[in-house]
């Protein structure tokens, strides 16, 4: 994987969440983030650093000798997002056809898509975007996060490929407030990493005009305070406060722009609010569109007319909002929870046993 344990919301949902499961089935399992924690402080600094580098080409080194001298050891070997953020796919191509061992390779966006953003801007030609189709060719299983992403395996002629969703502890974690909210005035929230901001922004000018007819609170989670055209109340991201945070909203939204990185996009957003109890208003956008069953437990807007028509109707009805929110918490029960896929999360492994 990528980064350190417990740093990045990705691999902690899609790998680390499941490692409670591998200790009950008494399966042994070994980390191997490419680059280390004094690394990862330093990957969203501005500019190009002599620590930077030395700690990305040690992450090299790293992959070198537990490509060739450890993986022997393991029966299974996962690789989520790719086996090294910088360069061509040569780890993947040493694994399968060298050393010809299996792997499950895991990802969960378009990330065979170019993106450039401020943190990456540096590291933009290095990245090699090409390799991810190559990898999932090459990949005994893929693993995808929505219908999207498996389809691009497949086209790639990836050999084996499934619909794993992220997902979240419906158990232990994400549960509805024991009280339920009596906000005056309602809260639409919305969560999010700053690098995810201009989908918010998108969505402003809605909410302006919404504003003209309602009365409402905006909250925005998320781990940097950004710059809004619009009243809102920022709550600092935290891990020990974000689910009581997302209690507290009574409406959430994901709204994104249509292209084929947002295609890639597996609705996580939604699926906490739902977990939480919290009917979505959403974009009809990657997964968006599987996880809501429009006019049921959230809502799918195409149009400006129509986000402002179904969040107006959430705002005026605080019974409708519990019963689509209690109708959305089913939903993640039963589909989007961990507990739902720690059975196909399983067989996956069994079946990549060298």
């Amino acid at each position: 994987m990528p980064y350190p344990l417990s740093t990045a919301p990705s691999q902690r949902f899609r790998i680390e969440q499941y490692f409670s499961l591998l200790k009950r089935e008494r399966i042994q399992y070994k980390l191997a983030p490419f680059v280390n924690s004094g690394t990862y402080t330093l990957l969203y600094k501005k500019g190009i650093s002599a620590k930077k580098i030395f700690g990305i080409l040690m992450g090299f080194l790293r992959r070198l000798k537990l490509v060739f001298f450890e993986s022997k050891n393991y029966e299974v070997i996962f690789i989520h997002r790719e086996a090294s953020p910088l360069g061509p796919p040569v780890f993947e191509w040493i694994l399968a056809k060298l050393l010809k061992r299996k792997f499950i390779y895991d990802y969960d966006d378009a990330i065979w898509e170019p993106s450039i953003s401020a943190a990456n801007r540096a590291a933009f030609f290095a990245k090699a975007f090409w390799k991810i189709k190559y990898i999932c060719k090459w990949a005994f299983i893929n693993s995808a996060g929505n219908n999207f992403l498996e389809n691009y395996a497949k086209q790639s002629g990836a050999r084996q490929s499934l619909f794993l969703p992220t997902v979240v502890d419906a158990v232990n974690r994400y549960v509805p407030a024991k009280a339920k909210n009596n906000n005056i005035p309602p809260v639409i929230g919305w969560t999010g990493s700053h690098s995810t901001i201009m989908y918010l922004q998108s969505c402003i000018e809605i909410l302006k005009e919404l504003k003209q007819l309602h009365e409402f609170a905006l909250v925005v989670i998320s781990d940097k305070k950004p710059e809004l055209d619009i009243d809102f109340v920022f709550v600092p991201w935290n891990t020990q406060t974000e689910i009581e945070s997302l209690q507290h909203f009574d409406i959430g939204i994901m709204p994104l722009v249509k292209d084929r990185w947002s295609e890639g996009k597996c609705g996580f957003k939604i699926i906490q609010y739902m977990a939480t109890g919290i009917p979505a208003v959403a974009s009809p956008t990657g997964a968006n569109t599987s996880i809501i069953d429009n006019g049921i437990n959230g809502f799918i807007c195409n149009s400006k007319e129509e986000w402002i028509r179904s969040l107006s109707m959430l705002l005026n009805d605080k019974a409708k909002r519990e019963e689509m929110g209690f109708l959305a918490r089913n939903k993640i029960e039963v589909h989007y929870s961990l507990q739902s896929r720690e059975g196909a999360f399983l067989q996956m492994l069994k079946d990549a046993r060298w």
